[in-house]
C-alpha cells in the first residue's frame, strides 16, 4: 500500500456525509509541540483530497509553542518547501458538537506522496510495526487532566468549579457541560472509562479507554476537539497546558501501556509485580525514562509541572500502584482480571506530540524485553521525602529538569533518537531550543500565560 491508498469507499463516505449535512472536512495533526493544527476542505473535494492531500508549509515541523518559526534546522532551513496533508480516510467522523464538520487525523507524505520524515504519524506507524515484527502489540490508554474556566478574558483563570476535589458537588455548577461530554464523546466513537473532578479548582479529568497505539494517539487530538466544542457551547473555556500558572494544578496526560504477545499481556501478574517479560518492559521504560521524558513532557510548562509531591513523577524509579512514581503499575485483580494490568507513565502532558508519545513509550520498553533486562524492587513511599544520601544509595535521581538537561538525555540515549530519525530529532531539537530561548527573555507567570491556551 503506498502513502496515498485509500482503503475505503470515500465516494460513498463523502455522499453519507453530504446527507448528513455536513459541510466541510477539518483534517488535524499535531505538531512538535503537541499543538493541533489543522486544514478543512469542502466536503465534496474530500475524495480528491484523499487522493492528493493539501499543501501547507515544511515549516509546521519547525513551530515552536508560540507559532515562532525557527530556521536552526539544517534541514528546514529556509522558508522554501511544501508538503501534503492527507487525510487518514478509516478516522473520518463527524462530530456531534460542531455537526456542520467532520473530523479526520492527517499525515503529511511528500509532493511525490513519499513518507515524509518529519511525519510523526508515520514514526508511530513505523514501531507498531515493528513491535509487530517482534510477535508484540500494544494496547495504550490516556487520563487526561484539563482545566475548566469561566470565560474571564485571555488573561484570567476564573474556575468554573471551585471544589471539592473528586466530589459530585464540584460538577454541579458545569452539568450541562458534563452531559454534553459525555453525549458528544460517544456520537464520536470515543469511549470513555470515567470522568470526575480532580484534584485542583477547576480541573477535571476523563479517560479513554486503551485501544491501539495509533487510533489512541488519532483519539487523543479528537478528543480535544470534542471537548473544546462542548466547552464552548456553555461559554467555558478549557485549558489542557502542563501547568496552567504556577500556582495552579499541573495537567498530567497519563499513557497506561501493556505488551502483549499471542493475546497474552505480559505485564500480567500478581500485586508484586510482573512477570518475567512484562518486568522486562517496565525496565526499558526506567532504562531510558530521562530521553523519553524529554518527549513526553517536552516544554517549559511540562518542566515547571514536574515537581516533588505533586504526584507527577520528578524522579526516575517505579512502584506498584505508587502515584508518585513516574511509572505506576497497576496490577490486575480478581474483580478486573490479570489482563487489566498496565504500567501507567505520568511524566506526559498535552505539549507532547501523541505519536511521538507513544512511538518512545513503545520503543523503550520493547527494547527492555529484547535485552532481557532485570527490574529493581518497587519503591512503596516517595523519595522526595528522602534525603539525597539515601535517593543515591537508592540510585534513584531527578529526571531532566532544564531543556539543555532534556536534550542531553535525548541526545546521549543509544536507542531513542532512532524512534525519530536524524531529520524529525534535529528539527525536534530545534523547536525546544527555540522554546528555551525565548523563555529566557521572560518571567515563569509570563511563560504559563503564554501556553495557557495552546493546547
Amino acid at each position: 500500500m503506498t502513502a496515498l491508498d485509500v482503503p475505503i469507499d470515500v465516494h460513498e463516505l463523502t455522499a453519507e456525509l453530504s446527507a448528513a449535512g455536513v459541510a466541510g472536512v477539518t483534517i488535524s495533526w499535531a505538531d512538535n509541540n503537541g499543538i493541533p493544527r489543522s486544514r478543512t476542505v469542502p466536503v465534496g473535494a474530500l475524495p480528491r483530497v484523499a487522493e492528493v492531500g493539501v499543501g501547507v508549509t515544511t515549516l509546521f515541523a519547525v513551530f515552536d509553542s508560540s507559532d515562532a518559526i525557527s530556521f536552526a534546522h539544517e534541514g528546514l532551513s529556509t522558508p522554501s518547501g511544501d508538503v501534503r496533508l492527507v487525510p487518514v480516510i478509516e478516522g473520518v467522523v463527524q462530530l456531534t458538537g460542531q455537526p456542520a464538520l467532520a473530523w479526520a487525523p492527517g499525515r503529511l507524505v511528500t509532493a511525490g506522496g513519499d513518507v515524509w520524515p518529519y511525519d510523526q504519524r508515520t514514526v508511530l506507524a513505523r514501531q507498531v510495526d515493528t513491535l509487530a515484527e517482534a510477535g508484540l502489540s500494544a494496547l495504550v490508554g490516556y487520563e487526561m487532566e484539563f482545566g475548566v474556566y469561566a470565560d474571564g478574558g485571555p488573561d484570567e483563570l476564573v474556575p468554573a468549579h471551585q471544589g471539592p476535589a473528586y466530589s459530585p458537588h464540584a460538577l454541579v455548577p458545569i452539568d450541562e457541560f458534563v452531559a454534553d461530554v459525555l453525549r458528544d464523546f460517544a456520537a464520536n466513537g470515543l469511549e470513555i472509562g470515567q470522568l470526575h473532578a480532580e484534584y485542583g479548582p477547576a480541573q477535571m479529568e476523563l479517560s479513554l479507554a486503551a485501544t491501539n497505539p495509533l487510533t489512541m494517539a488519532d483519539s487523543q487530538l479528537l478528543a480535544r476537539q470534542t471537548l473544546r466544542a462542548a466547552a464552548h457551547r456553555h461559554g467555558l473555556r478549557l485549558s489542557f497546558a502542563p501547568l496552567p500558572a504556577l500556582a495552579a494544578a499541573g495537567n498530567g496526560w497519563h499513557v497506561h501501556s501493556s505488551l502483549w504477545r499471542d493475546g497474552r499481556n505480559l505485564l500480567a501478574g500478581g500485586p508484586e509485580g510482573p512477570g518475567t517479560e512484562g518486568a522486562a518492559y517496565i525496565a526499558g521504560l526506567l532504562r531510558d525514562l530521562p530521553a523519553v521524558a524529554a518527549i513526553t513532557a517536552p516544554t517549559i510548562g511540562s518542566l515547571a509541572r514536574l515537581r516533588p509531591g505533586f504526584f507527577a513523577g520528578a524522579y526516575a524509579f517505579w512502584g506498584v500502584e505508587n502515584r508518585e512514581a513516574p511509572l505506576r503499575f497497576v496490577p490486575g485483580s480478581p474483580l478486573l482480571g490479570s489482563d487489566h494490568a498496565n504500567i501507567e507513565l505520568k511524566t506526559s502532558d498535552a505539549s507532547a506530540n501523541p505519536y511521538l508519545a507513544l512511538a518512545v513509550i513503545l520503543a523503550a520498553g520493547a527494547a527492555g524485553v529484547a535485552d532481557g533486562l532485570r527490574l529493581d524492587p518497587p519503591v512503596q513511599s516517595d523519595p522526595g521525602l528522602w534525603d539525597p544520601d539515601e535517593r543515591a544509595a537508592r540510585g534513584i535521581a531527578p529526571l531532566p529538569a532544564t531543556q539543555a538537561e532534556q536534550e542531553a538525555a535525548l541526545t546521549g540515549n543509544p536507542r531513542i533518537p532512532a524512534v525519530l530519525g536524524d531529520e524529525l530529532l534535529g528539527a525536534f531539537l530545534a523547536v525546544r531550543r527555540s522554546d528555551a530561548a525565548a523563555g529566557e527573555r521572560h518571567g515563569a507567570d509570563d511563560v504559563l500565560a503564554g501556553l495557557r491556551w495552546r493546547y
